[in-house]
């Protein structure tokens, strides 16, 4: 696909919002990329990288393989993800250390106005699809409520936590941090990183790896064969996830890992019930401006219409 300058500069944007997300507890980067509208392109991309790559490098040349690869996407994409991570991460820590409510406040906006974006590009609503919506949002609700596990840190756990995150990173509506949290992982991730332990580090990152290169070819299928099934259940992961977000918590169980505290467990309560000053008008005032975000990140949207396959039509 022929870009200018200025659409790979979007997609760079596009990429800088991913990564302020992902360093965010409880916001999925995927939900980013779906409601910018790169989504299925991010996914086709991802799992076309294989061996058959390699191939056509020796036979045809490396131009031919970085256009095959759609390799100019992925910098663009990527460049922006990591300046992201480097850059907002500080300002992000920053703000959910000091203004918890506003930050979660305003990300409850995006996410929120992107279950809108995202459900209406359903073509057709039939039982079946309310039945697979319903069932992504209790599964992500449910993921919300779950307790912790005990840490564990052998190698094989180690290396299926890395592809289970990483699988949930580029779900709308899942965290991959949050998720790491759940399975016990997060701390010993945590003092690797924080030790500079390549070991573990290393073996975390093959984990997802392969979690990335796998998924990514199933999320491939299924848009190709049951795209309105699969955009209902996102729908639902992205609803369902809502709880997680939800500004004004009470706060029953914290940890630290690494020096820095992470809560363990928490419960939604209204406004008017939290134990502190709820800065209720300037939290809705910022959820508002997460809808004006959706609105812009929508007009910058390449809009494609979803295409049912007519050999595997969804019921």
């Amino acid at each position: 696909m022929r870009r200018s300058f200025s659409e790979y500069l979007i997609i760079s944007l596009k990429g800088i919002a991913m990564g302020a997300a992902d360093v965010v507890p409880g916001v999925s980067g995927g939900t980013i990329a779906f409601i910018s509208g790169i989504y299925e392109e991010l996914i086709s991309t991802i799992s076309g990288v294989n061996i058959p790559l390699l191939r056509t490098w020796k036979t045809e040349g490396f131009k031919a393989m970085w256009k095959a690869l759609n390799g100019n996407f992925l910098v663009a994409l990527l460049s922006g993800i990591l300046l992201s991570i480097f850059t907002v991460m500080r300002l992000a820590n920053y703000l959910l250390e000091h203004h918890p409510i506003l930050i979660w406040a305003f990300f409850f906006g995006l996410v929120l106005a992107s279950i809108y974006y995202v459900g209406k590009q359903i073509p057709k609503w039939s039982f079946n699809v309310f039945l697979f919506l319903i069932i992504g949002a209790a599964v992500a609700f449910y993921l919300t409520t779950l307790p912790p596990m005990a840490a564990a840190a052998s190698d094989l756990f180690l290396f299926f936590a890395g592809a289970l995150a990483i699988c949930a990173m580029i779900l709308p509506g899942i965290s991959g941090a949050y998720i790491l949290v759940l399975v016990g992982a997060y701390k010993t991730i945590s003092e690797a990183t924080h030790n500079f332990d390549f070991k573990t580090l290393g073996i975390v990152a093959i984990g997802a790896i392969f979690g990335i290169l796998s998924f990514s070819k199933l999320l491939k299928w299924l848009f190709l064969n049951y795209s309105t099934l699969t955009l209902a259940t996102l729908t639902g992961f992205i609803a369902g996830s809502l709880n997680k977000i939800w500004p004004w918590k009470h706060v029953l169980e914290t940890a630290t890992y690494g020096g820095k505290s992470v809560v363990i467990r928490e419960e939604s309560v209204l406004p008017w019930n939290f134990d502190g000053n709820p800065h209720t008008m300037q939290a809705f005032f910022l959820m508002l401006a997460g809808f004006l975000v959706i609105l812009i990140l929508e007009s910058l949207a390449v809009k494609k219409p979803v295409q049912e396959n007519a050999k595997n039509p969804d019921l």
